[in-house]
């Protein structure tokens, strides 16, 4: 394993040094570990609906929450939603700065909103006031659809890039905020476009300390959006760049939470329990290795104390590809006719059925010394 950890010393190395900013009880920024975000797709009104989804995504290993709140009875709603909520609750609001005066009584952990959408400066200050109060951060949140007049015209005429127009747009909604004395923000500056995504984020790491949300907004659906997102915020984050990520996908905000663990898996960035690598299959595989490496991930899903195990487990169909190219696991199956060897860090325990091989490794993951 010396390989892999060598990698994580890289990337943590190079991460952007960042102010540190507390959501509830998870900090982001600084050399705190990266945390993983959604937001709710329920009617925030219902207070029980959306108390059950941030359940959901807490159980599979969301960090923080956000709920959106586009009116007074979203806002009434959030007294029971912060108080029942396992997680930190961030309020969305638009527009209506009296919306997030009342998301801040409500005991949220954060905010979501842009100073330039909520009216005229006295309406700023206000919040500004009531959230510094509270201990409650900002996060400044630009999305390349949403840009000001000014600096849309600007794109249009290529006197900025998209990019660099985002960047300047969150300054510029940064130093509202600043000028009221408050500076516990955070900054986002989404688009659906990876390479503006990436120009955006690396200006803005040059040339702020605030912490950064990253992610690819309007990702799209299932595994476009999964690759998607993965490319834009594993690109960012092999460059040391964001605190906390969000997986913007069209689907039940649970399936953005498991792509963001094993985006941050992927990168050596966090522990999330056993991580299964398995080859790809050639003509030499006489072994059902797709079989056994899907049935052995519902085996680890459905019991949340494996689930917590950290250890890699290999699935490979020949000799040729394990243990030798994945003795780098801890735990791993290499197939042969009809059967197999079980081998823990590229050296053979024993001989299994490819029929009993799911079972023997589970075995295998439990004895596992953390």
């Amino acid at each position: 394993m010396a390989g892999l950890k060598g990698i994580k010393i890289m990337l943590f190395s190079n991460r952007n040094k960042t102010n540190v900013v507390n959501v509830g009880n998870i900090p982001i920024g600084g050399t705190n570990f990266i945390s993983v975000q959604s937001m709710t797709n329920t009617d925030t009104r219902n207070a029980g609906d959306t108390l059950r989804q941030i359940k959901k995504i807490k159980e599979l290993g969301g960090d923080i929450v956000r709920v959106s709140v586009p009116d007074a009875k979203a806002a009434d709603a959030l007294q029971e939603i912060v108080v029942n909520s396992p997680l930190p609750v961030v309020a969305d609001i638009h527009f209506d700065y009296r919306l997030a005066l009342k998301a801040i009584e409500t005991g949220v952990a954060k905010l979501r909103l842009n100073p330039g959408n909520i009216g005229n400066i006295e309406n700023v200050k206000s919040v500004a006031r009531a959230a510094k109060d509270k201990n409650v951060p900002i996060r400044i949140g630009v999305n390349a659809g949403s840009l000001e007049n000014g600096l849309a015209k600007s794109v249009l005429e290529r006197r900025f890039s998209l990019g660099e127009a985002m960047c300047k747009s969150a300054l510029a909604q940064a130093s509202i905020l600043e000028d009221c004395d408050f500076h516990d923000i955070v900054i986002s500056v989404k688009a659906s476009h990876v390479p503006v995504t990436f120009e955006a984020y690396k200006r803005l790491a040059n040339l702020c300390d605030y912490p950064l949300h990253i992610g690819i907004t309007e990702a799209g659906a299932a595994m476009a959006g999964i690759i998607k997102s993965s490319v834009g915020i594993g690109s960012l984050l092999a460059e040391g760049i964001g605190d906390t990520i969000r997986v913007s996908l069209t689907g039940p905000p649970e399936e953005e939470i498991k792509a963001g663990r094993r985006i941050l898996q992927a990168l050596g960035l966090r522990a999330y329990g056993p991580e299964i690598i398995s080859c790809p299959t050639c003509g030499r595989t006489e072994v059902d290795v797709l079989r056994i490496a899907e049935e052995l991930q519902k085996e680890i899903e459905s019991d949340l104390k494996i689930a917590k195990i950290n250890c890699t487990i290999a699935v490979m169909g020949c000799v040729v590809n394990g243990p030798g190219e994945a003795s780098s696991a801890d735990i791993g199956f290499a197939g042969g006719k009809n059967c197999g060897i079980i081998f823990r860090k590229g050296k053979k325990i024993g001989k299994v059925t490819a029929e009993n091989a799911v079972e023997k490794l589970i075995e295998e993951i439990k004895a596992f010394d953390v």
